[in-house]
């Protein structure tokens, strides 16, 4: 700053040698000097109070980082963006709050400055627009998943979740702003309805660095609404909003065109408008109900570890230490029948906490968004309905991949060596995989064609950490949810006997609500389990288990 202020001074005095016109030789002269000696340091003032203005703005920023920092290192990285306010708060900054740090850096002073930025950008991981669309939109599935309204979250309450840092007026306008331009309107609406009441909540002396104003907000409800179609509402918010700041000239220009819009819509109401049910006229689309509906809330609820009002407790469920090769002879492994018809088992603890510590690390360089295989085409893609990251670990990539492949073999009774590779698989803020099945259906001829061992017989799922809240994995169909044990695998067959797909088992893994989920998958293909599970000709019925053998049918 010294710098400039010196060039300043120095192009001032330049001028004053250029124009000096014998000064000292009048009074009137001196006066007019002072005068203009004045000016200048006016100018300098204002300049001064520019670059005052824009270094607060860097040091508000680089302040918000300490104090994080310390909260931190108080509670570990993993513990701290596990919570979901925490991590939207992180991308927040690195989006847009940065992107005013770099306006402000772009003045010649900041230059200098910000290439330094830039050339560490180019070796960090820094967030993006999408990254911020992508929380947004986790946070509003969490929202709807487990019933948690928008003002909790603002204020840093979330039911069996700790406590986070409250969001500001400003944090909770670009959510809204967020869902707003990803066209999801009513969760937009919510986040800037939360926004206001935040503006009532949040001290004054709070709010003195929140750059949002009111008439922002007011702004977006009037846009939200009038996307919805309710314009009566939007010009509600107008008319508010005018109130703050009458001379605002798009708001004025809305209130005519909004005033307009009613009465068009006005004369041309006709029965059924109202809401009533109209019969519809002959050639039109009757929309049918939508299972995915009925699914989706089914999911849900267990989701939230609610049960339906007909579940009951199966009295043959148990659990028992099975010998299902010699290998555990000397140490049973703890099996747990969790559901009879299909058959489905927990094995607690039959992975190290050294060995899932090692697959994580081989895992972690690998992670790359996780794709969902294409029924048409077979080929695999990317799919909003599946939120993780995920890696594929071969037996040879380390001895801990071999031996926890042959475990999987010596318990299931099935040949690992006909299994795609293990896959790891990481769910952050949000992350979950809707209800699907594992196995391909009749329709998707293609579906694991390249791998040439038919379809997928069996499911091995390894929990590889424990999940503060959310993340359970649920079955619809079966009214059932198992939540995340570390160490420990969930285990069922995909195919009947027959080899036909047994509907039963679609599941979905929940969104994560708070804390790191990490699991690793092994799909066990047809090929190569002939004589190890027989096939038959009609699709299997419960069998009785003996608890001595934990391969259950």
């Amino acid at each position: 700053m010294d710098v400039l202020i010196c060039g300043f001074l120095l192009s001032f005095l330049q001028l004053l040698c250029i124009s000096r016109a014998e000064v000292f030789t009048s009074m009137a002269e001196l006066e007019n000097l002072i005068i203009s000696e004045k000016d200048v340091v006016e100018t300098l003032e204002n300049y001064l109070a520019a670059e005052e203005a824009r270094l607060l703005k860097v040091r508000r920023y680089t302040n918000e980082f300490k104090e994080l920092y310390r909260k931190v290192a108080a509670d570990g990285v993993e513990k701290f963006i596990a919570h979901p306010v925490n991590t939207y708060r992180l991308i927040k900054r690195l989006t847009t709050d940065w992107k005013e740090i770099e306006d402000s850096l772009n003045a010649p002073l900041g230059r200098e400055y910000l290439q330094i930025v830039f050339n560490q950008r180019s070796v960090l991981t820094f967030p993006t627009d999408e990254d911020l669309t992508g929380v947004a939109v986790a946070l509003s599935r969490l929202q709807d998943t487990y019933r948690i309204d928008s003002l909790s979250i603002a204020k840093g309450k979330i039911k069996g979740v700790a406590v986070s840092p409250s969001l500001t007026p400003a944090e909770c306008f670009e959510l809204g702003r967020v869902l707003y331009n990803f066209k999801d309107y009513d969760h937009s609406i919510d986040w800037m309805t939360t926004a206001l009441q935040r503006f009532d909540d949040v001290p004054a002396t709070e709010l003195s660095n929140d750059t949002t104003s009111r008439v922002d907000v007011l702004e977006y409800l009037a846009f939200g609404n009038y996307m919805k179609g309710d314009v009566r509402t939007a010009l509600r918010f107008t008319n508010q909003l005018l109130a703050y700041e009458p001379t605002h000239e798009r708001a004025q220009n809305n209130i005519g065109y909004y005033e307009k819009e009613i009465a068009v819509r006005s004369e041309g109401r006709k029965k059924g408008d109202d809401g009533k049910t109209v019969v519809a006229k002959k050639g039109t689309i009757q929309v049918k109900p939508n299972n995915w509906e009925t699914e989706k809330r089914l999911y849900e609820v267990l989701c939230r570890g609610e049960k339906q009002a007909d579940a009951s407790v199966d009295p043959r469920l148990k659990c028992y230490y099975a010998v299902p090769s010699p290998s555990f002879v000397v140490q049973p492994v703890k099996a747990e029948l969790l559901n009879i018809d299909p058959d489905m088992l927990m094995y607690h603890q039959v992975v190290s906490d050294n060995e899932m510590t090692v697959i994580k690390m081989l895992a972690a360089p690998r992670l790359a968004r996780a794709t969902v295989q294409n029924s048409i085409t077979g080929e695999l893609e990317t799919a909003h309905y599946r939120i993780s990251k995920s890696a594929w670990l071969h037996k040879d990539d380390h001895e801990v991949i071999d031996r926890v492949n042959k475990r999987i073999t010596a318990i299931t009774g099935l040949d690992t060596d006909y299994a795609e590779e293990l896959q790891i698989a990481n769910y952050g803020i949000g992350g979950h995989y809707e209800p699907h099945f594992d196995f391909a259906r009749k329709a998707e001829a293609k579906a694991f064609q390249s791998l040439g061992m038919g379809n997928r017989i069996a499911t091995w799922l390894l929990y590889m950490s424990d999940v503060e809240a959310g993340g359970a994995t649920v079955f619809p169909r079966l009214n059932k949810a198992f939540w995340p044990e570390k160490g420990s695998a969930v285990f069922w067959h995909n195919l009947h006997k027959n080899g036909e797909g047994d509907l039963r088992t679609r599941h979905a893994a929940c969104p994560v609500l708070s804390g790191v989920k990490w699991v690793s998958n092994k799909w066990i293909h047809e090929y190569g389990q002939e004589f190890r599970r027989p096939c038959g000709l009609t699709p299997d019925g419960y069998e009785p288990e003996d608890s001595s053998n934990a391969d259950i049918e």
